[in-house]
């Protein structure tokens, strides 16, 4: 009996441990003060403000990314973003950049109606999938959204604000390597602010 009370007050205390460790599996990509762990390509601008990670056409107005500098290849990145203007930007999976030119794939981060959560291979085959046009209607513009991807083998699922926008399976995405890349379109005119940004390993 003694040993029943012992094993049920250990109970919640591995419930507690078992959360914390899954939590502290996830990696913050984004610091909040600087952009270590990032490489900038391209003339536009990259920055901290206030705690949050902006992204802003410069005079150029031409194609920008920010890197990660590590490598991932199957993973579950959580981050929210927020566009102040004209919105148009991205994140790049499985990606590597020489000066501006960005080879992977890019989960669409756009103003409404631009196909936010699908997935596009620039310098490719270009748009491989796009949402339902019906749940364009997640994506809060000009206010923060949270999107989540999960990448794993050759699938990938996309999330805006608990929406799922698409689910796509491809041998060439599953072969792919590289890291993460936020993207700035080009065009000029845009700006948008980034925070919370987190990945799980696979």
């Amino acid at each position: 009996m003694k040993n029943l009370k012992y094993y049920l007050l250990l109970i919640p205390i591995v419930v507690v441990l078992t959360a914390g460790g899954f939590d502290a599996k996830k990696i913050k990509l984004f610091n909040g003060k600087d952009l270590s762990g990032w490489t900038i390509y391209g003339t536009e601008k990259w920055y901290v403000e206030d705690g949050l990670l902006i992204c802003e056409s410069g005079p150029d107005k031409g194609y920008g990314y920010l890197g990660t500098d590590e490598h991932y290849k199957d993973f579950e990145l959580e981050l929210e973003f927020k566009q102040s203007a004209d919105g148009n930007s991205g994140v790049f999976i499985r990606s590597t950049v020489e000066g501006t030119k960005v080879s992977g794939w890019q989960v669409e981060v756009a103003p409404p109606g631009h196909d936010t959560g699908g997935i596009y291979e620039s310098y490719g085959r270009g748009w491989l999938v796009k949402p339902d046009p019906e749940k364009d209607k997640a994506l809060k513009f000009g206010e923060w959204n949270k999107m989540k991807i999960r990448v794993e083998g050759d699938r990938v699922i996309s999330w805006l604000n608990g929406t799922e926008m698409v689910d796509f399976s491809d041998a060439k995405i599953g072969a792919g390597e590289g890291g993460i890349c936020l993207q700035i379109h080009d065009g000029g005119g845009i700006k948008v602010a980034w925070r919370n940004i987190k990945l799980k390993e696979l």
